[in-house]
């Protein structure tokens, strides 16, 4: 790791190392004052060994965004930053903020009035329509950069970011897709980097020679007409000329159709993007974008494609991840799996921050380290799925001895399901994470071992976690128990076998993952794709065709109005744009009225009608399994039910509720 852990000059700041947490909007200050509760995350996170650490995005006006933002619009807010940059340094990192300006994105009900933007392009993220801003207000918002940059650095930061990508005002100044002014900052790709370049100037005028600026740019917008990274290129050689000191390289915009960040985006996908601009620009680049591995970080710097690393949801889910990697111990990373479930989907519903491998994220003070609070006293967890897994962890790390019960070969439960899809695959990384934690933190995990009244009273323990998740459901449609249907967990696990014609029932998640399972049987992998292309044996649509026509007919089923009602919005859309390209039919407001050999009748706007299949798949739900409850609750002092076993929900929900029963059953614990 020689690579990623020296040291690195970014203008007149030392970093101690190459990992970098990038600016991601936390939702922690509500009313954009510096909170305690933002101190302890970031705090953490420093103590875990990053390099540099960029907060924001900081608003710099009152067009900027919501007043959760973290300000720099005002004065009042240099104090409490202040008071953050020196809770961060204490522990060896740099520190930054991210200016943060966000055109047509702002939604004109979070900010009270309508949105600015270069020119009125509606907005596809927002559905509005932004005024164009006058010459006056151009300049406005040019010094409005500039008067937040001082602060930054009279609040004692290292850093000043601009986020000039994403979408927001910078990159729809850029963008001839947004920016159809006929003035001197429209027009050709010289004057749409009038606005970017001024930024940086007047930025370097109000905070001077040497200190640290670093603006974050898309690599590539991947918006039909927009820019590629030859454009890019040439912004970022001109910001270079302006007195930028690095580039964070990033790409697309929050319309972009290509997606950026789920678990779909194959690890360091984005990484050539970084290498374009490094290739133009002599200061440091920042690579970024679904690197969560730190040895491949290692490879990126020691291969010249980068400088430096962002490890953004990385440092979210580990905050120990750089201390980890330095010593030589990368299995024991807890890894960002790219669920969003915790953090962007969460963002969207304007909620706080949180993350499904990690439940201390975001709320360290509410849960600290209490290491032996439990000890001698032991807990029997029944389940080794997400939620007894967590369960089983947190009470171990508390003290607790912990003994845990699963009924199969193998830990994980429900996630196996979730990880059948080649593309979710996260998943089953999930399982081997959290059950290296729980070896790790001397968890006793008996497979192949149902948990019962017998086998619990023999623990004698103080408390048992019932974590026995859940069951498919079977609904009540005539001929569901037919020789022709199959549960779609069967399907998932590999249990069943499906006929030509498939019609699935239910288009929640679990129903839509399992139509694109079938829909890929018979279609060339990743691996003979690439063969096939780089050998140039077939046209580019033959390839196409190839890679997305399997030899299943796949229809789904949905008595709601829309598919993916229980998918998070980040993963929605990306869910359905894979139904779509593998041909898989979707039904809605269809109801299954009955199944027969021959397929399904359905009733669909006052008619039936037969979907005529081979094999019929449902997909309709889960219940609860928590039968042991009442058996051990005679036996023991204190029964809790965590997961599935309490109420069907997702994973993220899983692992907080067992994060949470373990943490205070330990605490609980009369002490050894």
């Amino acid at each position: 790791m020689d690579a990623l852990f020296s040291p690195l000059c970014i203008g007149n700041a030392m970093l101690r190392n190459r990992i970098v947490m990038p600016a991601m909007h936390l939702n922690y200050t509500p009313t954009g004052e510096v909170t305690d509760r933002l101190i302890a995350f970031y705090t953490e996170r420093a103590r875990g060994g990053a390099g540099l650490i960029l907060i924001g995005g900081c608003r710099i006006d009152a067009y900027s965004g919501g007043e959760w933002l973290i300000g720099l619009d005002d004065e009042r807010f240099i104090p409490g930053l202040r008071r953050l940059a020196l809770a961060v340094k204490a522990h060896g990192a740099c520190i930054g903020a991210q200016l943060y300006q966000a055109g047509r994105y702002a939604h004109s009900a979070l900010i009270g009035r309508q949105a600015l933007a270069p020119s009125a392009v509606t907005s596809h993220f927002t559905r509005e329509e932004p005024r164009e801003m006058t010459l006056e207000e151009i300049h406005g918002v040019i010094e409005a950069y500039a008067t937040a940059a001082a602060r930054v650095k009279a609040a004692g930061l290292d850093v000043v970011e601009v986020i000039a990508s994403a979408g927001y005002l910078i990159s729809q100044f850029l963008s001839p897709v947004t920016n159809l002014r006929g003035d001197a900052y429209g027009g050709d790709l010289k004057r749409r980097m009038r606005f970017g370049i001024e930024v940086a100037e007047a930025i370097r005028g109000a905070v001077g020679e040497g200190y640290p600026v670093i603006f974050r740019i898309a690599g590539n917008d991947f918006i039909p007409g927009s820019h590629t990274n030859r454009e890019a290129q040439s912004f970022a050689l001109a910001l270079e000329h302006a007195g930028v000191d690095a580039f964070n390289v990033t790409g697309g915009w929050h319309e972009t159709r290509i997606p950026q960040i789920p678990m779909e985006v194959p690890r360091g996908a984005y990484v050539y993007l970084a290498r374009g601009i490094k290739e133009a620009v002599k200061k440091p680049v920042i690579a970024c974008n679904r690197i969560t591995d730190p040895r491949a970080a290692q490879a990126i710097i020691r291969e010249g494609l980068a400088d430096m690393v962002g490890f953004a949801r990385g440092l979210i889910a580990d905050p120990e991840l750089p201390n980890k990697a330095r010593a030589g111990r990368c299995e024991d990373i807890v890894s960002c799996i790219g669920c969003n479930q915790g953090c962007f989907d969460r963002l969207v519903s304007l909620g706080s921050v949180a993350c499904m491998v990690n439940p201390r994220a975001g709320r360290e003070e509410e849960f600290p380290s209490r290491a032996g609070a439990g000890k001698g006293q032991t807990l029997v967890v029944a389940g080794g799925g997400p939620a007894g897994l967590s369960a089983a962890i947190s009470a171990a790390t508390a003290g607790l001895r912990v003994v845990l019960f699963e009924e199969s070969e193998r830990p994980g439960g429900q996630l196996h399901l979730a990880g059948a899809l080649q593309s979710r695959d996260e998943f089953n990384t999930l399982v081997r994470v959290l059950t290296r934690q729980a070896h790790l933190s001397g968890v006793e995990i008996r497979t192949g071992t149902r948990a019962d009244a017998a086998s619990v009273g023999q623990e004698r323990p103080m408390a048992v976690v019932v974590a026995t998740g859940g069951c498919p459901i079977m609904p009540g449609i005539p001929g569901a128990e037919g020789q022709n249907v199959v549960q779609a967990w069967d399907v998932l696990a590999g249990r069943a076998s499906v006929g030509k014609e498939v019609v699935i029932i239910g288009g929640g998640a679990v129903g839509i993952e399992t139509g694109i399972l079938l829909a890929q049987i018979g279609t060339i992998d990743a691996a003979t794709l690439e063969f096939l292309f780089l050998h140039q044996a077939e046209e580019v649509e033959t390839l196409k065709r190839l890679a997305t026509c399997g030899i299943k007919g796949v229809t789904i089923i949905e008595m709601l109005p829309r598919l993916g009602t229980d998918i998070g919005l980040s993963n929605r859309w990306v869910e359905l744009q894979m139904l779509r390209r593998y041909h898989v039919h979707t039904l809605v407001s269809t109801k299954a009225s009955a199944i027969v050999p021959e397929g399904v009748l359905v009733e669909q706007d006052g008619s039936e009608r037969l979907i005529a299949c081979d094999t019929v798949v449902l997909a309709v739900g889960t219940r609860r399994d928590d039968s042991l409850v009442e058996k051990v609750r005679p036996h023991v002092p204190q029964v809790v039910t965590v997961g599935d076993a309490r109420r069907p929900r997702k994973a993220f929900e899983a692992i907080h509720e067992g994060f949470e029963a373990g943490y205070r059953v330990a605490g609980e614990a009369p002490k050894g």
